[in-house]
């Protein structure tokens, strides 16, 4: 008799796993091979990511929408000719894999200092979207290393839900490290497996 496979989600927190772009992780991510690897490994029927993205004076209604719409942004960006398209590009190739986003836009915050800081944390969208399709998967994976996810997880497990943390050893929280434990996976080990190969 074959084995149950648990239905598993993926939950990726963008801005936490990947801060500081490729200088930061010192290789770029196929995002392609990264769905491709977490289908084949983990056998994983959606993928959901939480990432932010700025506007450029795209009128936005957050009343009306759960995420930004990277189709009618892009066709705003190019119509007006505004730098920032590529990045929009980049979601829309995201969403033709199979990704499912859930975008909010950049907030700027001039500091002191007069210079202008981005932000777009999705910490709250990515724990209310665990909360809602929690009857939906029997197996989780967080692509997070951000410790303000423990008070979910920790209700994840006590509820039956099998947790597995992929994340970036060095930037992982300690208390996040010690509840996955042998659940923990470092995604710095996947380089071989998850880098993007510039085409000569």
């Amino acid at each position: 008799m074959s084995k149950k496979i648990p239905k598993t989600y993926v939950f990726i927190d963008a801005s936490n796993l990947f801060y500081g772009g490729e200088k930061s992780l010192g290789w770029k991510i196929d995002y392609r091979k990264l769905l491709g690897y977490l289908k084949g490994k983990y056998g994983i029927q959606k993928a959901l990511y939480f990432g932010g993205v700025e506007l450029h004076g795209f009128k936005y209604d957050y009343l009306e929408n759960s995420t930004v719409p990277v189709e009618e942004l892009e066709k705003y960006l190019s119509s007006a000719n505004i730098q920032g398209a590529d990045r929009v590009r980049f979601y829309l190739k995201l969403k033709k894999f199979g990704y499912e986003l859930f975008l909010k836009p950049v907030k700027l915050y001039e500091q002191e200092d007069g210079t202008v800081r981005k932000k777009a944390n999705c910490d709250v969208e990515m724990a209310f979207h665990l909360m809602k399709e929690q009857n939906n998967f029997d197996r989780v994976l967080i692509l997070s290393g951000d410790g303000d996810f423990l008070p979910v997880l920790k209700y994840m497990r006590e509820i039956g839900k099998d947790v597995i943390v992929l994340s970036r050893g060095h930037r992982t929280a300690k208390e996040i490290r010690q509840f996955a434990g042998s659940n923990f996976r470092d995604f710095m080990r996947l380089e071989s497996v998850l880098r993007f190969d510039e085409e000569p």
